[in-house]
């Protein structure tokens, strides 16, 4: 077992914080602290045991067979224990009640366990489930596409994504919009849809409307490119408005030498999607959705509500060009307590800042990294110990926007903009 070994960080310095409400949790990370060190990623690296690196195809193979052992008692207690056709209201009432909440449980807990099938899945893509390239992607393929997942095409986005944490120029997946992007003028004046919106809605309610979309649609309207992608193209210049979805050989997401590989995770998906429909011919479009669609939405909420409240706070800072270094993008990362969702998910939000750090350490072993680097780092790693479902709340009304690209940028809130009434009135 690793056992952790601590000392102080040095070298390159980085630079008022927003204010907080009393009681929220703050980040201590400060880039306008001179005072505040960031050390090299090798030296953070030092301080982590060497045995936490260590792949193991065995040992990642054997969670894989815990989670599927998870999904089949799910599935098993489905089938023996649930309605399997729908009864009707009248008639039969009180079954019908039960067919709700039972395949609405059962939806939760599947989607639950599956998305540890997921978690392994991202783990083989980065490299961290065993030495051998071939087995990780064998592996991660199989996994992601059954989840409909395009794994070559999102394995090339989410290592990107790694590699400028927190840019706002390259960065990849929950980018933050600008002011003008949100149709907010440089005065606080509401010029677009976005701040017509949250002007038509109450702050909670504009909230309530952020978590939905996020959970609900965030995942595949941004496999289809029209949400929370980069700015930059594969080719390193501005998409300027071209959708850069996960499915097109030719999408501007992806270099041409990457385009085989496309076609092959594309294809896998249609592939999918005709098996699915070849089931809903033969059992019923009804069960095809309570065994299969039902547990892939909680899967994809699950995923997105991870990587939204990994690297949104209004405490914590993203990055111009100017301003942006491989650490800092790294460091901005927050670990959060989940709970007994830590043993299905296998502490992706957790130990979420050492995965950053190094992505080729294996899952099994991030847990004693992350007390290794959080006893290193100090004020510099992010925890916030809200319970979960109150950050996301947190973050769905305080992270709407920043003000630009450049320099270093908080994320700021659209109910801190001045309501002009004129939306209301139009609407009366």
């Amino acid at each position: 077992m690793c056992r952790s070994k601590t000392s102080k960080p040095q070298n390159e310095t980085i630079g008022v914080k927003p204010p907080s409400k009393q009681g929220e949790w703050v980040s201590s990370y400060d880039p306008f602290d001179p005072n505040q060190k960031v050390p090299s990623k090798a030296e953070i690296k030092a301080s982590i045991p060497p045995e936490c690196f260590v792949r193991s195809a065995a040992h990642s193979f054997l969670w894989v067979l815990i989670d599927t052992v998870q999904a089949a008692i799910c599935a098993y207690a489905a089938y023996n224990f649930l309605p399997q056709d729908l009864p009707s209201p009248t008639s039969d009432p009180l079954t019908f009640i039960a067919y709700l909440v039972g395949w609405n449980v059962y939806a939760f807990c599947m989607g639950t366990v599956l998305t540890g099938h997921w978690v392994i899945a991202h783990e083989c893509g980065h490299g961290a489930f065993s030495t051998s390239k071939a087995l990780n992607d064998t592996v991660g393929f199989v996994l992601h596409q059954a989840l409909l997942v395009p794994y070559f095409g999102w394995q090339y986005t989410h290592a990107k994504h790694h590699r400028r944490t927190n840019n706002l120029v390259d960065g990849e997946s929950h980018v933050p919009t600008t002011a003008s992007e949100n149709g907010v003028g440089d005065n606080g004046e509401r010029l677009g849809a976005y701040a017509w919106l949250h002007e038509m809605m109450d702050d909670g309610i504009f909230a309530g409307f952020q978590v939905f979309t996020h959970l609900v649609i965030g995942w595949p309207i941004y496999l289809l490119g029209f949400a929370s992608t980069g700015r930059l193209g594969a080719d390193g210049k501005p998409l300027n408005g071209a959708i850069a979805d996960h499915y097109r050989p030719w999408s501007p997401m992806f270099p041409t030498k990457l385009q085989s590989k496309i076609y092959l995770s594309t294809t896998t998906v249609i592939l999918t999607l005709l098996g699915l429909a070849k089931l809903s011919q033969t059992h019923g479009f009804l069960k095809v959705c309570v065994y299969y669609v039902g547990p892939y939405m909680w899967t994809n909420a699950w995923l997105v509500l991870y990587t939204w409240l990994q690297h949104n706070d209004p405490s914590v800072p993203q990055y111009g060009s100017d301003e942006w270094t491989w650490v800092k993008g790294a460091l901005s990362t927050i670990d959060r307590p989940y709970g007994i969702f830590d043993h299905f998910h296998h502490k992706i939000g957790s130990t979420h800042v050492a995965h950053h750090l190094f992505h080729e350490m294996p899952f099994y072993k991030a847990d004693v990294a992350t007390e290794a680097v959080k006893g290193y780092l100090g004020p510099l790693y992010n925890y916030d110990p809200t319970p979960w479902y109150k950050a996301l709340w947190k973050v769905a009304n305080t992270c709407h926007y920043v003000e630009g690209t450049e320099g270093v940028q908080y994320p700021k809130s659209m109910n801190d903009l001045p309501r002009t009434g004129k939306m209301k009135r139009k609407i009366e």
